[in-house]
């Protein structure tokens, strides 16, 4: 399990590569501006199937989805002006909204009706966001059951010695303490949220 230090000095090197393993569709652990995370191609169904083993994630759970603009969140789902508007107000930042999913597309490890999506604010995946220009997965770098982490020592010693590893692991050290996104569902009439994080919306 290779690791690799980030810092300013290497941003672009570390950018180079990362970006570089995401296309070949390899599973990258990365910080993110809440937990760090398990960044991979979302639109490449090898690379998430493999995410879901890393993570020993149930299949049937869905998972949730970065893009890097509101321009890329419409081709995934579905965005009336009202929903847009709140969108405009929570992101980038750390809100996952459930919308319909949109017919037809191609995405991986989602739901087949409703898709979880979220820009974040974190300077390294938009930049990723931008350069791939596809979905990521926004999941948090941990096995199903155990706790997503801002503490990098307990992020590698989680997947050390595991059947299925990240093919790489970007250590920011340890990262601002921080709660897992808000999850928020605005499929139905009425907005639900179904996880509380570090800020929560007025509905």
């Amino acid at each position: 399990m290779k690791i690799l230090k980030v810092s300013r000095q290497n941003f672009k090197k570390v950018l180079e590569i990362t970006i570089n393993l995401i296309q070949k569709g390899k599973v990258i652990i990365c910080p993110t501006d809440t937990v760090y995370g398990l960044l991979a191609d979302a639109t490449n169904k090898k690379a998430v199937k493999k995410l879901f083993k890393i993570k020993k994630r149930e299949n049937k759970r869905p998972l949730p989805i970065f893009v890097k603009d509101l321009k890329a969140a419409k081709k995934l789902a579905e965005i009336d002006k009202a929903t847009e508007k709140f969108l405009r107000k929570v992101w980038p930042g750390k809100m996952t909204v459930v919308l319909k999913r949109k017919k037809g597309a191609k995405v991986f490890g989602v739901d087949r009706k409703t898709i979880a999506l979220r820009i974040p604010n974190y300077k390294l995946i938009s930049v990723l966001l931008s350069k791939i220009n596809k979905p990521l997965t926004g999941t948090s770098a941990n096995i199903s059951g155990k706790k997503a982490t801002t503490k990098i020592k307990a992020v590698i010693s989680q997947f050390k010695n595991k059947k299925v590893l990240p093919d790489l692991i970007l250590d920011a050290g340890n990262l601002k303490k921080s709660l897992p996104s808000t999850v928020i569902d605005l499929t139905k009439k009425k907005p639900k949220i179904l996880r509380k994080g570090e800020k929560i919306p007025k509905l």
